[in-house]
Order: structure tokens, then sequence, then C-alpha cells
């Protein structure tokens, strides 16, 4: 019996095909079943509202001048502004994301879960839809290191352009390993749902406690796993409809509530008022964020449900989320590129203290975005991974698909134990290669 290697699916990836094309109809409220299989269309535009806040923000951190020698040197603008640790409280989107992306996962984990799929089923797909496109950025930044270090460039500039490049991929190392748990934990969640959320903020709870009392950074790193996973555990209440149920007075108690307790975990010193440093190692007030953004986002829900009505709204969005995942992964080299070139051509590269720098941060922006949509046609092969099995041909094994997900995982989280390199960039090109040959859907058996 030939078990047929599934397609995609409804994946809750960034760049889901099949999640674009449902842009077309939009629903009136937050989904209200956890089997429905109605889109909510406000979640596809809070996804690449949320991917586009990334990239202005990066844009605002990558500030490239030159020393009276004629050197580079790289600023980070942004952060010194004197509004920019507020700023991250509104700007702080991984909580979000990652709930958002609990709900699209629930939603089609339930469906392909009565179509007969299995957990590893899910794995698989997860992982090639997360891992696949991350393989060409790696092998590029392998190249691209290779020919600097024989070029001679300064070995701490391209260090620090390389640990630039691989700032997202942080999260992607966090999104990958809860997706692939959500077989197990949306049964958590349907078996126990308050237990679940409750266990999951105090496992994280007690390590951030341990974070603090040791100063360890990489006792904090665990609460990658839960963190992550409590705020995944919000999208997966949102899919059941809870926060839907709740009235929009409640649902502003809970943000002022959740941002009240962030701000008593910051006073007494056991976060940092810069909730992007509160992202390495993850926090608990992160998880207090999902909460009070989730509940803004359902509070906000009928105006922008109403937003999403409009068909050239709905096709914005589509459009970007047609390409989201490599937008997310090759704006840093894009910007990197980007603010090079402008250094070689004289009047185009103002120093980033400058009025002059600020005011042309649209037009970069602009060329960003246009940049990396043109490079996105010879990359969108792998985007389409999942959906390149052909009819009648069979999955891999739960053995190979498991091993499959923990060589995507390693070197994407060698990347937040240490910044992205050469030896880091050449081992993740060879890892990635093997989970998507591994993966790889495999020829029919003949008798």
């Amino acid at each position: 019996m030939v078990r047929s290697a599934q397609p995609g699916g409804h994946d809750g990836a960034v760049g889901d095909d099949e999640e674009t094309r449902a842009l077309e109809e939009p629903v009136r409220g937050p989904v209200p079943a956890a089997t429905s299989v109605l889109r909510d269309p406000v979640v596809d535009l809070a996804r690449v509202a949320c991917i586009l806040l990334v990239v202005v923000a990066h844009l605002l951190m990558v500030g490239a001048g030159l020393d009276p020698s004629g050197r580079i040197v790289l600023s980070r603008p942004v952060e010194e502004q004197p509004w920019f640790v507020a700023a991250t409280w509104v700007g702080q989107v991984m909580p979000l994301f990652f709930a958002l992306g609990g709900f699209t996962a629930a939603t089609s984990w339930r469906r392909r879960r009565a179509l007969g799929d299995t957990a590893a089923d899910f794995v698989r797909s997860r992982t090639l839809r997360l891992a696949a496109p991350a393989l060409p950025l790696f092998a590029v930044v392998t190249t691209a290191l290779v020919i600097a270090t024989f070029a001679g460039a300064d070995p701490a500039l391209r260090d620090t352009i390389a640990a630039g490049i691989g700032v997202p991929l942080w999260f992607l190392a966090a999104y990958l390993l809860v997706q692939c748990l959500v077989p197990w934990l949306l049964a958590l969640h349907e078996r126990a749902p308050r237990g679940t959320l409750v266990a999951l903020a105090a496992a994280a709870a007690i390590v951030d406690l341990a974070r603090f009392a040791t100063g360890s950074r990489e006792v904090g790193l665990i609460d990658l796993l839960f963190v992550g996973a409590f705020v995944q555990q919000l999208g997966f209440w949102y899919a059941d409809g809870w926060f839907g149920r709740r009235s929009r007075l409640q649902l502003a108690a809970i943000a002022v509530a959740a941002y009240a307790l962030a701000w008593l975990g910051v006073v007494a010193g056991w976060h940092a008022p810069n909730m992007l440093t509160n992202l390495d190692p993850p926090t608990v007030s992160l998880m207090l964020l999902g909460i009070a953004q989730m509940s803004l986002l359902t509070l906000f829900h009928p105006a922008l449900g109403r937003l999403m009505a409009s068909r050239s709204v709905r096709a914005a969005v589509s459009f970007v989320a047609s390409r989201a995942l490599t937008l997310y992964l090759w704006h840093m080299p894009v910007i990197v590129v980007v603010a090079g070139a402008t250094l070689l051509l004289p009047g185009l590269a103002p120093a980033p203290t400058d009025a002059a720098w600020w005011l042309g941060r649209p037009a970069v922006f602009a060329l960003v975005l246009v940049v990396v949509w043109l490079i996105s046609s010879p990359l969108a092969r792998f985007e389409r991974f999942v959906e390149a099995a052909p009819a009648g041909s069979r999955a891999p094994s739960t053995a190979a698909i498991l091993v499959a997900a923990v060589l995507a995982l390693v070197p994407l989280l060698g990347v937040i134990l240490r910044s992205l390199d050469l030896a880091l960039a050449a081992a993740g090109t060879v890892l990635l290669t093997a989970a998507v040959v591994l993966d790889r859907a495999r020829p029919a058996r003949t008798r």
C-alpha cells in the first residue's frame, strides 16, 4: 500500500499560498469555532503588517558611514533616539506573530487531522516550508563570506555584517520549534486549555527566575520553547473564539492589565524596559505582550475587517503575503547591500546622524521591497517545496521526518547561540540540504 505524500495544505507559515488565495473571501469577525474552515483575513493583514514593521525597524537599525580615514563604520541610528525604548512596546511584534501562527496552525492541523494526516505529515510540511527557503540564504552567505575572506575584507566588519544578516534567523528557529510541536501542543490545549496555559506560564517564569538568579543567557534560552509555546497557545484560544466572546470593555481591561504587569516586571528589575532586549533571551514580558496584542487585535477586529473588505487592500496584502517569507529572510542582506552601494556614490550616503538620512528612509524602504521582490522570482521554488510532491509519490518515513526537523533546527538554533559566521553558514547549508532531501517525497514503489 502506498501512502501518498501530502501537499502543504493550509499551513500557518509565512507565505502560505493557500492562505494567500483565501484572502479573496473575507469574514466579518474572528473565527468562532475550532473546526471552522473559514478564514480570518484580519489575521493575514496583521501578519503582513508585522513583517513590514520588522523590515522598517531593521532598516532604521542599519546606519553606514565613513570615518575620517575612509573606513566603513556601522551604527544603529534608531537606538540612539530618545523615543526608541517606548517604541519597542509597540514595535515588538514577535508575540503577536507567534500567536497568529498558532491560529493558522490550529485551523490547518484540525482540518488535516480530519482528512487522515498524521502528526509526522504536519511536521514534514512545516519543516519544508520554513527550512527550504532558508537554504539559499545560508548558501549565499557562505559564498559571500568565502569571497570576502579571500579578498582580505576587514574581519571585524565582515563578522558584523554576517551577524546582522543572521538576526532574522532567531525568529525562524523559535517559530519552527513550536510549529513542529503543534500536533501535541494542540492536543494538550484541547484536553486542558487552562491547565496547559498555566503550566507553560509557570515553566517560563521558573526559567526567567533561574536566568535572573544566575545571569546565564543560555539558561534563559530555554524559554524559546516555553514562551514561544505559551504565545502560540493564545492563537489556539483565538481559533476557539475565546477572545471573540469577550466584550470590548473586557478586551481593553485585559490589554491594560497585561501591559501593567509587564511594566511591573521592568520596575522590579526583572526585565529590560527595551522590549527588543527581552527577546534575547525571551522573558515572561513577551507572554504579557502577547496577551495584550491579541486582545487589542480582537478589539479592533471590526475596523480591520472593514478595511480588509476593500478589494485593493486585499490585493495589497495578498501581494506581500505571496513572498512574505522571502521578504523576511532576505531584507537584511538587501539592506546591507543597498547601504554599501550608497557609500560608493557621492551624495547618496548622508551620515546617519543627519536629517537627510532619516528623510531618505522611505525611498530606501521602497527600494528594498523592489529588490527583494525581484530576487523572489528565482527563490520562489524554495517556497513551493511542499507542493512539489508528484501524484502517487509516497512520504518519507516518520524517522526521516523527525531527523529532518532536528537537522533544520540545529543551524537555526546555532545562530541564536553564536552569531552567524562562515563556519555556521557552511554547516547550515549542509544540514538544511540534508533536511530538505530527507523530507522530499519518494517515488512510489512498484511491484
